[in-house]
């Protein structure tokens, strides 16, 4: 079998190849054979320049077909290696990777076989890494697969592990896994420019730390040498800096409990509570998404660790007893970094439109000094040297080499202009990408709205449909459930956990002590002491805990509404109603409820079961929060929808909520319709948000059903979808809301959007959102700093007072952990275990007597507290930190608003129809230089080199100042063309050009019935004559003509007015080709080689000028309202083979 399917998330398929002996490759022995002709067949036969002229076309195809291995993989693979059917044969293969997860690679085949390996006696496992990924063949699926992990196995096979045991084990496991590190080395400088060199572009230029268990004891070993199955002691540990160390591998509690910040993989710095499995069935199987709760991911930060002492096996540093799950790239850190560094290609100015508009000129330069080759081989008299030196001479001119350059200063422009907005960009040439967007995805919380929660009261306890905000009326039970069941901690004296716990515990004016017990601030309640907590699940979508108030055991539980319902003895008839209002309000809603427990002892109110806990409860109301839509969200949608821009909401919150939400920012226009479950029925059906409108769902409908609506779906309806092979039938049309879905699905969105042919923008603010910035063509991250002030002044300057402490309570932090945009991951160092700490810690202490170990731990942990909680003065510049969506983003926005989306698409389009403009004009000036160095070259029409000096000052001062035209600041509701190869490109060019032709070609027939007959020598050099004069005259207005009427002005850039440069550029230039037509200064005239014209002629040549401009402007005007920008039309895919290339984006 030559080619394997594989089908994951990363590879598509694999193809066998074979490295060809370097004499048999395909770009060596062709050429050995061509050489030797030439030198047996042609030396002999031409004379000896002429044979080298030869030698050298000979030489640079060689060349060429070099460069095209280093350009094309499949050209190498061609050329380099052959195809084998059979894998003993194979060393290398050649992997196509899915769609959209970048370009093709070849990798080498490798070997080995393990130390008690289950292969038959003499056999090898095969495999090849491919971006930090390990595959290895399977002979019994006949395929590649990942590398697996001891990831999915049950809690009993987890409890019973006991490491590996003996030196041979431990050697095995190394070799099969590897070591635990992020090995990603920086390429050289070498290596750099070895491939800037080889560009295309360029080439044409060129020519133009742990413990762990062995031998049944407890060995101290460095982080990198941990193994997956490893029994580890975990705990919180601090560097010689005394900065904590990270979890260095993604590692499952078997005893003990935690406090972790995992803000560099979420984004937010809410510490979780992590704990053991000893509360779950040995049979249950352990899933990485339900059961994160259990796993201390790589990468994390441990805040406080309690040791589990009844468990059977003890740690010998009073650390955590955890078992290691997976290493290096495949941790949940390690696939964050493969997202970041893999997942999409890097955009440059190679791009497939400036490949074929460079070839579109190719062929007309080839052309032109074809017929000068043709004319001139009829003529012996020549030199053949100079004949192949004016062929050579037309085709790099004819193709622009600097159309790179020109390209870049328009990025460069906006790059800047981008900068001083506070957008600051890691792919320029996405850039022009924005210019083509039309569809704008937002994730909601932290991004529309703020971060901060605000808690509006308690409903459902009676029926009145207001929020009660006096909580001296609301039930005691349910003041006891808020203030107790949650999942808030103290670190060092400070309270962190989740802001809406915190700010329900604030808004009730009760008080939470580090001993685990809450009371209120004043009055008569009664002291709820906490005893057991089970942890919300995002699964099961709640959480418990077991409390003691005044000797008597309560189960206080909330959670979603729906699922609370399900666990009521009694419902309220009013319930559903109810929730469902404030939601439909924006409003985030949490179910309350209690039952009291029967008598017994602590230890037993600790080892109920949780679903004892969490069933057969009593109704306490629902607790509702707000989050406040940023004051600009609106404005800005408004603003986009305006623009031609489709509008998306993506985010994790309910569907209710974020129909709301969409509603108050512009995004909903048109009646909502929500996908769900039918009621009794395993179907699905659309609901209005206040369920007065039903529509049963059939994938064929979505379509046109969009027309009249606007759709929401959850991300159970996403799985359904793809389950059903409907994504490409329902997720395109869904233009308005995705609610309740995970990172994964953001993606698949995305990519969805972009296999209809869609141009997408994302943007984000957590690391959440990381999969779908990637895949957007434009990913904008916000970091959460202050918001731009409306009044012109930087937000280092507030205008007041009271605008500085708005600003500072804007800025909420989303990481605690500051580093560059270019993150360091490796973490290579001691032990975790708390002994090595201890070590450390004495070691610092012992350079300053005046602090103990835990006075130093507890200052470093204050100030860590405080940046994770505490908000910034808002003078001080944002710094990318670990957790920001910055890290994958190619563009970041300093401010804490969608503003900048509107900046980067407003400077897109900019560049984008800039770029339009360059590629027409270059065209325009290359096809009339062919004619001019082809046609009129052989007539003998020359251009002196002051002339051509002249000539080239002022083109390249017309292409600075369009690059430097500012787009206006209000978006358009007209698109620019997305492409060069388009009707209006093809056809302005055409039109112009033969109007170009026709004026030169008349005005040099008109100066030669001036001139006696005489013949010119195409070889001679240049003499001022009649014919050059005019040809250079009219070269030059053709120029200047070819700028004003192509360039691009409102309504995305300035006008010509508007841009004073280019304006007084232009004006320069006309009024100096009036001059020295008008012959006002003979002296100019003589130092430019022009020689008197005929008044007649000149008068001619002035009118035809104004004619062939009129015409031009006319015909470019003309095009641009017939032909106007449009949004794109959805590609019509074959669903059963769009739905094959979806698939393969699934987790595996």
């Amino acid at each position: 079998m030559t080619r394997y399917h594989v089908g994951g998330k990363v590879v598509d398929t694999v193809d066998l190849l074979r490295k060809r002996h370097w004499p048999w490759r395909l770009d060596l022995w062709p050429f050995a054979i061509i050489y030797a002709v030439w030198l047996v067949s042609v030396v002999p036969s031409l004379d000896i320049g002429d044979s080298f002229i030869v030698l050298g076309g000979l030489a640079a195809v060689h060349v060429l077909v070099f460069l095209f291995t280093a350009w094309s993989v499949d050209f190498r693979c061609f050329v380099q290696y052959a195809k084998v059917n059979d894998i003993r044969h194979a060393d290398a293969c050649k992997i196509t990777p899915t769609k959209f997860s970048g370009s093709k690679e070849t990798v080498p085949l490798h070997r080995r076989k393990l130390a008690g390996s289950s292969l038959p006696s003499g056999s090898e496992e095969i495999y090849f890494d491919f971006r930090k990924q390990c595959f290895i063949y399977s002979h019994e699926k006949q395929s590649f697969c990942k590398l697996p992990y001891p990831s999915k196995e049950t809690f009993g096979y987890y409890l019973k592990s006991t490491g590996y045991g003996t030196e041979a084990k431990i050697v095995a496991a190394a070799e099969k896994w590897g070591r635990n590190v992020f090995e990603y080395p920086q390429p050289t400088f070498q290596k750099l420019m070895k491939e800037h060199c080889m560009e295309p572009f360029f080439v044409f230029q060129i020519i133009c730390a742990h413990v762990k268990i062995g031998n049944c004891r407890w060995i101290k070993l460095a982080g990198t040498d941990l193994l997956p199955g490893d029994l580890v002691s975990i705990g919180r540990s601090s560097g010689q800096n005394g900065e904590d160390k990270s979890v260095p591998a993604d590692m499952l509690i078997l005893a003990g409990n935690a406090i972790v910040n995992e803000a560099i993989l979420t984004g937010e710095s809410t510490p979780q509570w992590k704990v053991s499995i000893m509360g779950g069935g040995t049979e249950e199987t352990l899933s990485a998404r339900r059961h994160k709760s259990h796993i201390l991911f790589g990468g994390t930060k441990i805040l406080q660790h309690t040791p589990d002492k009844t468990f059977l096996m003890k740690t010998p540093d009073g650390g955590c007893l955890a078992v290691v799950l997976r290493t290096g790239f495949e941790t949940t850190q390690g696939k964050l970094m493969r997202t970041i560094l893999f997942s999409t290609e890097r955009v440059t100015a190679n791009s497939w439109e400036s490949g074929l508009f460079i070839l579109f000129l190719v062929v007309f330069a080839v052309i032109a000094a074809g017929y000068v080759l043709k004319k001139g081989l009829e003529d012996p008299t020549r030199s053949r040297y100079k004949l192949i030196l004016s062929c050579s001479l037309i085709i790099t001119s004819v193709i622009p080499p600097e159309l790179p350059m020109e390209l870049s200063i328009a990025v460069n422009t906006s790059l800047i202009a981008l900068a001083r907005l506070g957008v600051f960009c890691t792919e320029p040439f996405r850039i022009p990408f924005a210019g083509k967007v039309d569809i704008c995805c937002f994730d909601k919380t932290g991004t529309l709205t703020s971060d901060d929660m605000e808690f509006s009261g308690v409903g459902g306890l009676t029926d009145s449909v207001d929020l009660e905000t006096d909580m001296t009326k609301v039930p005691a039970c349910t003041l006891e459930i808020l203030a107790s069941c949650h999942a808030l901690v103290f670190v060092d004296s400070k309270l962190v956990g989740d802001p809406l716990e915190k700010a329900a515990i604030k808004g009730i004016e009760w008080t939470y002590k580090s001993d685990e017990k809450a009371m209120p601030k004043k009055g008569g309640g009664n002291a709820v002491q906490i005893v057991q907590r089970h942890h919300f699940a995002s699964h099961l979508k709640r959480m418990a805990v077991v409390v003691r108030v005044q000797e008597q055991f309560f189960a206080f539980v909330k959670g979603a509404p729906e699922t609370i319902q399900e666990r009521l003895v009694d419902v309220p008839a009013s319930y559903a109603k109810t929730y469902k209002r404030y939601t439909r309000q924006g409003s985030r809603v949490l179910a309350l409820a209690f039952k009291a427990l029967p008598d017994m002892t602590v230890s037993e109110a600790r080892s109920l079961d949780r679903d004892m806990v969490e069933t057969g409860l009593t109704f306490a109301g629902f607790a509702v929060f707000n989050c406040p839509i940023r004051g600009d969200s609106a404005k800005v949608l408004s603003e986009l929808k305006g623009s031609s821009h489709d509008l998306v909401m993506i985010t994790g919150d309910q569907a209710l909520t974020a129909c709301h939400v969409a509603a108050q920012v512009n995004i909903i226009s048109k009646p909502a319709l929500i996908l769900g479950p039918a009621k009794n029925s395993e179907a699905y059906e659309w609901v209005s948000p206040d369920e007065t409108e039903k529509i049963s769902y059939r994938g064929t409908e979505v379509e046109a059903l969009s027309e009249s609506h606007d759709l929401c779906i959850g991300g159970d309806c996403v799985e359904m979808l793809q389950q059903t092979d409907a994504v490409l039938k329902v997720i395109p049309y869904v233009k308005v809301v995705f609610a309740r879905v995970a990172p994964e699905q953001k993606e698949l969105i995305m990519t969805t959007f972009k296999l209809v042919g869609r141009l997408t923008l994302m943007c984000g603010d957590g690391t959440n959102d990381v999969g779908a910035l990637k895949q957007a063509h434009v990913g904008v991250a916000l970091l959460n700093a202050i918001p731009p002030t409306q009044n012109g002044k930087t937000p280092s300057e507030p205008s007041s007072k009271a605008e500085a402490v708005q600003s500072a309570k804007s800025k909420k932090p989303k990481s605690a952990f500051e580093a560059a945009k270019t993150v360091s991951i490796n973490e290579e160092g001691p032990s975790k275990s708390k002994a090595v700490a201890k070590s450390e810690s004495a070691s610092h202490t012992a350079g300053n007597r005046h602090l103990t170990a835990a006075e130093m731990q507890r200052q470093k942990l204050k100030k860590l507290m405080d940046e994770m909680n505490e908000d910034g003065d808002g003078r001080s510049a944002p710094i990318v930190k670990l957790g920001d969506a910055s890290m994958a983003s190619p563009f970041t926005a300093k401010h804490a608003s969608v503003a900048p989306t509107t900046d980067i698409i407003r400077q897109g389009r900019s560049t984008l129809v800039t770029t339009l403009q360059m590629f027409k004009i270059l065209g325009l000036n290359c096809l009339a230089t062919a004619y001019v160095l082809s046609v009129m070259y052989l007539d003998g029409v020359k251009l002196g080199d002051v002339q051509a000096t002249i000539s080239g000052v002022f083109t390249a001062a017309f292409f600075l100042f369009i690059s430097h035209a500012r787009p206006l600041p209000t978006l358009s509701a007209e698109r620019p063309h997305p492409n060069i190869f388009c009707a209006y490109v093809f056809l302005s060019l055409l039109g112009q050009f033969a109007l170009h032709i026709f004026f030169l070609i008349s005005s040099v027939k008109e100066a030669g019935k001036y001139m006696p007959d005489e013949c010119i020598e195409p070889d001679s050099d240049f003499h001022p004559n009649l014919v050059n004069t005019v040809s250079y005259m009219v070269s030059m207005m053709i120029q200047v003509a070819t700028f004003a009427v192509n360039y691009m002005g409102h309504p995305f850039n300035q006008s010509i007015s508007e841009n004073k440069p280019f304006r007084y550029a232009l004006l320069a230039a006309v009024v100096f080709f009036t001059v020295i037509t008008s012959d006002l200064f003979r002296d100019l005239n003589d130092w430019l080689k022009l020689v008197p014209m005929p008044s007649a002629l000149r008068d001619k040549l002035l009118l035809w000028a104004f004619l062939m401009f009129l015409c031009c402007y006319a015909w470019e005007r003309l095009l641009r309202w017939a032909f106007p920008g449009k949004m794109p039309t959805l590609k019509k895919l074959d669903r059963s083979a769009a739905a094959a290339k979806l698939d393969k984006k699934k987790l595996l």
